[in-house]
């Protein structure tokens, strides 16, 4: 639960570090379930609304969910001009949702903090019959040893955080395995896609980023604080940008009507 509230310590940070998700990602979404304009959607985990604008701008019926109390005020600000949106400040298992009244539930690289077992049962107990969810998440992945940028911040993390694994790039066979876990729970009509981009980020912008991640934030001050000032200045070493390489997994399914 510790590491689940640090997301809520520097939400104007957050909301200007974290990547938004691909077009074509919402894209695949609105093929799959036809959304109109009174469609009822919850979105879990908002944080501060990387993944909410483009269910804001169909026109349909948001209501988000969010543990972080400051995360939840700074979202009912940032999104205060639209009347179709809400927000509720709880934890998603004991929030108090109405029942078989949503058209699509989706959650955006925030389900792995949730019970699976709960989490499951509560989507399916909140969803309208053949109702979806969409589950998505982000892994980025700054180890490619072809990249000069990626190997000197590998040099600072190995020094901060030493491992005796080797950092490796997201496993697709990952996605067959999210694939049968929605299957075991009880879901339909399930599909996956994988979308891959590479994000440029100056120094600045790459501790910025850093400072949003719960394992980071976790760490004693004096240590965080020596890890940004070699991570920023080994970036710009190599020319004061660090390459990203971040693969999006993209899961859609059904409950059975």
């Amino acid at each position: 639960m510790y590491l689940r509230k640090t997301f809520n310590e520097n939400e104007y940070n957050y909301d200007k570090a974290r990547p938004d998700y691909p077009k074509e990602l919402f894209e695949d979404i609105f093929s799959y379930i036809n959304l109109l304009k009174d469609s009822k959607i919850l979105e879990i985990g908002i944080g501060t609304g990387q993944a909410t604008l483009p269910f804001l701008n169909k026109c349909c019926n948001v209501t988000a969910v969010e543990l972080g109390d400051n995360l939840a005020k700074y979202c009912q600000q940032k999104f205060s001009c639209f009347e179709n949106f809400d927000i509720v400040n709880s934890d998603f298992i004991e929030a108090d949702l109405p029942v078989k009244n949503f058209d699509l539930i989706y959650i955006a690289t925030a389900f792995h903090w949730i019970p699976k077992d709960k989490g499951y049962e509560k989507i399916k107990s909140l969803l309208k019959p053949n109702g979806a969810v969409a589950l998505f998440w982000n892994h980025p992945f700054v180890s490619n040893t072809s990249d000069e940028t990626n190997l000197a911040s590998m040099v600072v993390y190995k020094k901060y955080r030493p491992n005796d694994k080797t950092p490796t790039e997201f496993d697709l066979s990952k996605s067959q395995e999210q694939v049968i876990e929605l299957r075991k729970y009880g879901f339909t009509d399930i599909k996956s896609k994988v979308y891959k981009r590479i994000r440029n980020l100056t120094s600045e912008e790459y501790i910025n980023l850093i400072k949003t991640y719960s394992d980071h934030n976790a760490l004693p001050k004096d240590e965080r604080n020596a890890f940004e000032k070699e991570m920023r200045k080994a970036i710009d070493e190599v020319g004061g940008v660090i390459n990203i390489y971040d693969t999006i997994d993209l899961y859609l399914a059904r409950i059975r009507g």
